[in-house]
């Protein structure tokens, strides 16, 4: 195994190594998007995940709401709106979040509370164009799918906002699994993540975000994303629901990188 950090000479490296697949753990902006699906097809070296299309789809988080609202799956109202016009006034009525419509590991979010006088005021960082979507209340739900089998939901608690800190430091969020919900919630997530994937055309392993407000019952599960490559690091949920399943996480690795192939 040998170990790569992707860079803009990525192509030389992996023309230089030659590797027989490729298990692609990067995330976000080039690595998550179909870039890095692109090149790998172009280059004929077998990898994991999600191809090129689906990786695509999925980033942006408004093209992917069409596709699940296309087979039935419920998501939050959203709208893209230019940065400057969102940072002068309301574009919607609060609780909303604003965020990038094609990052990931929850970065550039910013949460407008109810009753809030003042809409946000966005980083000079942050894209032309944000997605501004309505605050979805309640618990913070998750569920892995592998091949064709979800393999669980957790329930994610914090103190705060599920942010990138919450997600990757040690101890900023504790991760309920099984989650103590009604079996009717876990079925539906179990259902929900594989048709996420199924919609976008997704391969080898996903990972779906759901909010549910316990006062609706099942009428309050939404869909808030789909993850083409969800983390692998120690405080990942992946390994965890996986590990839940019986599966190792060198049976996981293992088993995506027999699962790696071209035209994804």
């Amino acid at each position: 195994m040998v170990e790569v950090d992707a860079g803009p000479d990525l192509a030389s490296v992996l023309t230089s190594i030659q590797p027989d697949a490729v298990l692609n753990c990067l995330h976000g902006r080039w690595g998550e998007d179909g870039c890095v699906q692109g090149l790998l097809e172009w280059l004929g070296l077998p990898y994991s995940h999600s191809g090129v299309l689906a990786s695509a789809l999925a980033m942006d988080k408004q093209r992917s709401k069409d596709v699940f609202r296309s087979v039935g799956l419920p998501v939050v109202e959203s709208v893209l709106a230019p940065a400057a016009e969102v940072s002068e006034s309301h574009v919607m009525a609060p609780p909303y979040v604003v965020k990038p419509n094609n990052e990931g590991s929850s970065v550039g979010v910013y949460l407008v509370a109810e009753g809030s006088n003042a809409p946000p005021r966005l980083a000079a960082d942050m894209p032309e164009i944000v997605m501004v979507e309505a605050f979805a209340p309640g618990r913070e739900l998750t569920t892995t799918v592998m091949g064709t089998r979800a393999l669980g939901v957790t329930d994610i608690l914090t103190d705060g906002w599920y942010d990138y800190d919450a997600k990757y430091k040690p101890g900023g969020s504790r991760h309920v699994i099984p989650a103590d919900v009604p079996t009717e919630i876990a079925e539906m997530c179990l259902d929900y993540a594989v048709r996420a994937h199924n919609a976008l055309g997704c391969r080898g392993v996903s990972r779906t975000d759901f909010r549910w407000d316990e006062s609706k019952g099942a009428a309050g599960l939404v869909l808030l994303e789909t993850n083409t490559q969800p983390g692998m690091t120690p405080t990942s949920l992946t390994p965890e629901q996986a590990q839940c399943a019986g599966i190792s996480f060198g049976e996981l690795c293992a088993w995506m990188v027999e699962d790696a192939s071209c035209s994804r």
